[in-house]
């Protein structure tokens, strides 16, 4: 099914709702303009909060990667072959540049 149908049945079914909900006198704030309003400010919501998250991820990596360089740069001879395994997982875009 496509996305646009979906979207109407959707927007068809909150219509019916409010219109039910008015009808009853329930109330006459339940309709596709609101609920279009609450889910874009949520998306927005949520596209921050995912930023977030993805900003912390990236300086924890970052401050991975500087502990495991200096620990193969500066740590005993026992470390190093746990930095060297650990380094195999290390994602290709993390790693430092050499040139």
């Amino acid at each position: 099914m496509k996305t646009e149908k979906l979207t109407q049945a959707a927007l068809k079914g909150v219509d019916a709702v409010g219109y039910q909900l008015d009808r009853l006198g329930i109330t006459d704030k339940v309709n596709r303009h609101n609920i279009a309003a609450f889910l874009m400010a949520e998306q927005h919501h949520l596209e921050g909060e995912w930023e977030s998250l993805q900003t912390r991820l990236d300086r924890y990596r970052r401050q991975a990667g500087d502990m495991l360089d200096s620990l193969e740069r500066d740590g005993s001879p026992v470390l190093r072959p746990v930095a060297e395994r650990i380094n195999r997982f290390r994602r290709t875009d993390d790693k430092p540049h050499t040139e």
